[in-house]
């Protein structure tokens, strides 16, 4: 593992976004947080924002436009978003969303504009709905400076994919955490020799897993607090993959603002790992990879296809908070409070499946949660 001599910049992810209630009663996104967190974000040097289409059911471009168009020269920061095929019925469907995407933005053009969700079965529709062809002559036209995809799926398929595609593109995001660098479904460490053995640089996406690595069981705890107690444990996740050579920005979805400084101030004043503390991340990852976990990231895809409109997402926190804690209490609480009833309805249908960057068993784990908790 190569590592670079400072850690690679801080992107602010769009995508779990403060919310509060709207007048209507339904949850609308905190515009007046976001402005000040962008504000801070950018008045520590930091530029990049990432969005995509299907973030907060498109509101996510929206507050990116209010947050920084509307408020900040054009050239003081950068915009990224994205397109997902998997999300259109039509090809004229899909290629119309980039200039939905502009016009919400209204950024004009996009410093960096992805292919979403790339790996899978999905990975065809790319193609069939001639989005490379419509993205490639986006760039050409000036509208898109930089063209990368977003990927989910094996190394072998990004490989494939990057055989044929490697010229077109500029960059590629792929999902980087210590507890997922040796995983044999996420396959972090297989994906990121891959994407540096054809010379792209590489965005770093869900470098904390959702947020699960800052709150471990102890047994993961104890190695990075015996090597350094006075690092957070979101230090250690972000400075992972920020220590990475060819790492060119690390993405965090920040929610709050005490995340975003406790990001900002490792990101702006920390070092990369040293030896010592790649093998106390070692260790941790050892200790994660040993329990019987539910690595859920709340992405929300699975969301976005269920019928039944299950709370996924919630559901396998349950079963995590179990996994993780041994505390009945909490994880039935927790299944009770925000989805109740809602395991046993699931009709094995496969639709969260096969959106699930995780690849997790969801139709598995939603008949133990239905044996667990109803």
């Amino acid at each position: 593992m190569q590592l670079r001599d400072r850690l690679a910049p801080l992107g602010f992810g769009f995508m779990r976004l403060p919310e509060q209630e709207g007048p209507d009663g339904q949850l609308a996104i905190d515009q007046d947080t976001v402005n000040a967190m962008a504000d801070e974000f950018m008045a520590a040097g930091f530029t990049y924002f990432d969005t995509a289409w299907t973030y907060h059911g498109g509101r996510s471009e929206v507050a990116i436009r209010r947050a920084l168009v509307e408020r900040h020269p054009r050239e003081s920061f950068q915009i990224a978003t994205k397109l997902p095929a998997w999300a259109a019925r039509t090809a004229e469907e899909a290629q119309a969303m980039f200039g939905t995407s502009l016009e919400r933005t209204g950024a004009g053009y996009f410093d960096y504009y992805l292919l979403h969700q790339l790996g899978g079965d999905g990975t065809a529709l790319f193609d069939d709905f001639g989005l490379w062809d419509l993205a490639l002559a986006k760039r050409e036209e000036g509208l898109v400076r930089q063209l990368g995809f977003s990927f989910h799926g094996t190394a072998d398929e990004l490989a494939d994919i990057l055989a044929a595609r490697a010229a077109d593109v500029d960059f590629v995001q792929l999902q980087i955490n210590y507890a997922d660098w040796d995983n044999d479904i996420i396959q972090s460490r297989r994906c990121y020799d891959v994407a540096r053995s054809h010379g792209l640089p590489i965005i770093v996406m869900e470098p904390v897993k959702g947020g699960s690595l800052v709150k471990l069981p102890a047994v993961a705890e104890q190695p990075l607090r015996d090597a350094d107690p006075s690092q957070s444990l979101a230090s250690w996740a972000l400075r992972f993959p920020a220590s990475l050579d060819g790492v060119m920005m690390v993405l965090s979805g920040m929610s709050t603002p005490g995340q975003l400084r406790e990001n900002i101030r490792v990101m702006a004043e920390s070092a990369p790992l040293s030896p010592a503390e790649l093998q106390a991340v070692d260790q941790a990852r050892a200790a994660l990879a040993a329990l019987e976990t539910v690595p859920c990231t709340h992405c929300g895809y699975c969301l976005e296809t269920c019928p039944q409109h299950i709370h996924i997402p919630i559901i396998m926190d349950s079963l995590d908070i179990l996994a993780k804690f041994d505390d009945m209490h909490r994880a039935q609480e927790n299944y009770g409070w925000n989805a109740p009833g809602e395991a046993p309805t699931c009709i094995q249908c496969g639709a969260c499946e096969s959106r699930c960057p995780q690849h997790l068993p969801i139709i598995r784990h939603l008949e133990r949660a239905a044996q667990l908790f109803d």
